[in-house]
């Protein structure tokens, strides 16, 4: 896997087919990722994937402290999506933010499949 300098769209397809019931398909023309049926992620550009769900405070956050590799455009405003630049994202922060959506949009056959895979916090619950 990559360093600190960037990620390669192989090594997210490899991080994304490691969970359980994610499953490789095309959206817009470009390879995409579905968790069961649930849209959770493509490939926009050469360098940019597009990663949902990921909650309003997380997305700021991420925004803010790594403007470089994280951010969003207009079209995107208001979803809860991210955009990822893979050029300047780090390995680790990305697999624990694909893991995250991937926690949101499991179903609880597709948790238990994966061992230490708590399930997201769903909004409004606490």
């Amino acid at each position: 896997m990559a360093g600190r300098h960037g990620v390669t769209f192989n090594q997210v397809r490899e991080i994304m087919l490691a969970l359980p019931g994610v499953t490789e398909g095309t959206s817009y023309g470009t390879p995409a990722f579905r968790t069961g049926t649930k849209f959770m992620s493509r490939l926009r550009d050469e360098d940019v994937l597009v990663l949902t769900p990921v909650d309003d405070i997380q997305q700021r956050f991420l925004m803010e402290t790594r403007p470089g590799a994280f951010f969003t455009t207009d079209h995107y405003r208001g979803y809860p999506t991210i955009l990822v630049r893979l050029s300047k994202a780090r390995e680790g922060e990305l697999r624990n933010l694909i893991a995250g959506c991937w926690r949101a949009l499991a179903t609880a056959k597709m948790l238990a499949a994966r061992p230490g895979a708590a399930p997201a916090r769903k909004r409004g619950v606490t």
